[in-house]
C-alpha cells in the first residue's frame, strides 16, 4: 500500500469538546445535541462531520465510475448523506443513509453508476458489514 496523503486533527473534551485539524481548516466546537437540536447552533458533532465526510467521498467515486461508463457529464448532480446515531439494549451505532441526484442519467445508469460508487469509495469500503448503509438514486419526476 502506498500512502497517498495523510490528514490529521485533534478532539479535546470528547462530545462537549473541540476538533481542529492539524492545518487549522476544521476548527470546531463539538456538542451532542438532543431532540431540541444542538446546543450550540455553532457547533457540529462527528455525525455531522461523517455525514459531510461520507457524501464528498462518495461523490468522487461517482465521478470515477462515471468516467469508466463513458459518462463525461454528470450534470449538476449531489450525494447528501444522511448519518443516524441509533441506541438499542446493547448500545450505539450509526446507519447511513446516501442519496444520489444524477441529473443527466437514467435509472438502469444510475443505479448501476451508485453501485459501482459503493464498490470503490474508500468510506464504503470502511463501514462495509459494519454499518447499514442505504443507497438511494434520486430522479427528476
Amino acid at each position: 500500500m502506498k500512502t497517498i496523503f495523510e490528514s490529521k486533527a485533534t478532539n479535546t473534551g470528547g462530545r462537549s469538546g473541540h476538533v481542529q485539524s492539524e492545518d487549522g481548516v476544521i476548527d470546531f466546537d463539538i456538542s451532542m445535541p438532543n431532540s431540541k437540536g444542538k446546543p450550540n447552533a455553532a457547533s457540529t458533532n462527528p455525525e455531522e462531520l461523517f455525514a459531510a465526510a461520507y457524501s464528498t467521498c462518495f461523490a468522487g467515486a461517482l465521478e470515477a465510475v462515471a468516467r469508466e461508463h463513458h459518462i463525461e457529464d454528470l450534470g449538476d448532480y449531489s450525494v447528501t448523506a444522511t448519518i443516524e446515531f441509533n441506541k438499542e439494549e446493547d448500545g450505539f451505532y450509526l446507519e447511513a443513509t446516501l442519496d444520489s441526484y444524477l441529473p443527466t442519467v437514467d435509472k438502469q445508469m444510475g443505479e448501476t453508476l451508485i453501485n459501482a460508487a459503493h464498490e470503490i469509495c474508500p468510506y464504503s469500503k470502511a463501514t462495509r458489514d459494519n454499518i447499514t448503509v442505504h443507497l438511494n438514486l434520486l430522479m427528476d419526476e
